[in-house]
């Protein structure tokens, strides 16, 4: 036998299932149709895929390849564009941040002003000190003159 044409009549008999599957479909009802086509087109794709693996036993090795490659490919891609815009996000977030040279001059800022407020609470209050430290002075001063003065009339005495 030639085995073109053990294919030819295996395809000619899936082709005659079939068609029993249509009139059964018609005449006895819906479910015996549909159940007897789908087993009868199970069959017959089982039966493709033996026929491709006979005639060309690589194309499975191929066809497996490829789809393993296309979803490689696919889920590779994804988790790149995802890690990426998770950086991109992170970027974001880093650059929203204030940067340690602001920081610097914001403390530094703040600094000057506080020592500005500080040395004239200082001048204020050094100011204050010598104008009663004065005071005492001169007050003191003119009780020792006039103690002296009173000594020196005592001691004309």
């Amino acid at each position: 036998m030639n085995p073109s044409r053990v294919d030819f009549l295996v395809d000619l008999a899936y082709g005659v299932l079939i068609f029993a599957a249509i009139i059964l479909f018609v005449v006895v009802g819906t479910n015996v149709g549909i159940a007897f086509g789908l087993g009868v087109f199970i069959s017959y794709m089982i039966h493709v895929v033996w026929k491709m693996a006979r005639f060309d036993p690589e194309w499975m090795t191929r066809e497996v390849t490829e789809t393993v490659e296309q979803t490689v490919d696919e889920t590779v891609g994804k988790e790149v564009s995802e890690v990426i815009n998770k950086l991109e996000a992170i970027n974001e977030r880093v650059d929203r941040r204030p940067r340690t040279d602001e920081i610097e001059e914001k403390v530094e800022e703040k600094i000057e002003k506080q020592t500005g407020e500080v040395e004239e609470k200082i001048e204020e209050q050094t100011g204050e000190v010598e104008a009663k430290v004065e005071e005492k002075i001169e007050k003191q001063t003119e009780e020792i003159e006039e103690k002296l003065d009173k000594t020196a009339v005592d001691g004309d005495a």
